[in-house]
């Protein structure tokens, strides 16, 4: 019996879902080549590879769980803290711009801010106290975050601009791509998503579309340099914005497919190698010491939780 190792590191959960589900919205396949013409692809010799290169990415963590007492009710909530920040490489690999946010997550229009020893946490009220819905609101302040950072990562202009992960909610972020690192979703056909599979290090799939509401995205495949494995061990996926004319994003993919190589991670220094790109592995690190010690926070907010409750 023949079989392969995923070399992504299987506490992170899988980097490839085992069935992937395929997408209620078909792709438009057609944007580069015709469908019967799609085959990996390499960049131009003659692609021009940017100055500066900027990576920008997002860590979170939930404090506590909690109850929230609101008009002589209890509702279920979170404190969470979140960061940000760019890594930024023009010769040199430095980071840039980092921020770091605290919030309390748990509907009701009276929630309010909590002042702690080691921060305030602002109040993100929400449409109600499940988990799912309190996980999308600590994500989106998250997202809000990384666009801040962005914007000001961003010195000339000109860098090639990453973001860690799909577009979403920094899809107005000008220019800038997404890249998804894990796969759950199936965009092609069979004939188009074999070509995925036969990818070489480098190399990248045509571009296609998804016309999704309320947000159209180009995107293509790229696989990165790494070590022997399944069909689709070492792919990314990349995203760009829809409004984007189909000339400029096929030039755009290929710039990203030129550039993303060498900074492609070895198992033996990052765990969810090659995927979790060197930059992204640095900036997680930094952003996560941002966060400050996980017990001094749950501390600060347990005395901030009995003071509060003594005086009323």
């Amino acid at each position: 019996m023949r079989f392969t190792i995923d070399p992504w590191d299987p506490t992170y959960g899988s980097s490839v879902e085992s069935e992937l589900v395929q997408s209620a919205i078909e792709a438009e396949i057609t944007i580069e080549v015709p469908a019967e013409l799609w085959a990996p692809r390499d960049p131009p010799a003659q692609t021009a590879i940017p100055k500066a290169v900027v990576f920008v990415d997002g860590v979170r963590r939930v404090e506590a769980r909690a109850w929230i007492e609101q008009n002589e009710t209890a509702v279920p909530g979170i404190f969470a803290s979140y960061a940000a920040g760019a890594v930024r490489c023009d010769g040199v690999a430095k980071v840039v711009d980092p921020m770091v946010g605290r919030g309390v997550f748990a509907p009701g229009d009276g929630l309010g801010d909590i002042d702690t020893r080691h921060g305030r946490f602002v109040a993100h009220p929400t449409d109600d106290a499940t988990p799912q819905k309190l996980m999308k609101s600590l994500l989106a302040a998250m997202a809000d975050l990384e666009v801040r950072v962005a914007e000001r990562a961003r010195r000339a202009g000109d860098e090639l601009l990453l973001l860690d992960g799909p577009l979403k909610h920094r899809r107005h972020v000008p220019h800038a791509v997404g890249i998804v690192k894990t796969h759950d979703v199936k965009y092609l056909e069979p004939a188009q998503d074999r070509i995925v599979g036969a990818l070489e290090s480098g190399q990248r799939t045509p571009v296609f579309r998804v016309d999704a509401q309320p947000f159209s995205r180009y995107s293509w495949y790229v696989r990165l340099p790494g070590p022997p494995g399944g069909p689709w061990a070492g792919i990314v996926r990349c995203e760009a914005t829809g409004a984007l004319a189909p000339g400029d994003v096929v030039e755009v993919a290929d710039v990203v497919t030129s550039v993303l190589p060498p900074y492609a991670s070895a198992p033996h220094k990052d765990t969810r190698a090659p995927q979790n790109l060197y930059p992204i592995g640095g900036l997680e690190r930094e952003l996560r010491h941002r966060l400050g010690d996980a017990a001094v926070v749950y501390r600060a907010l347990r005395r901030a939780s009995s003071v509060t409750t003594s005086a009323a």
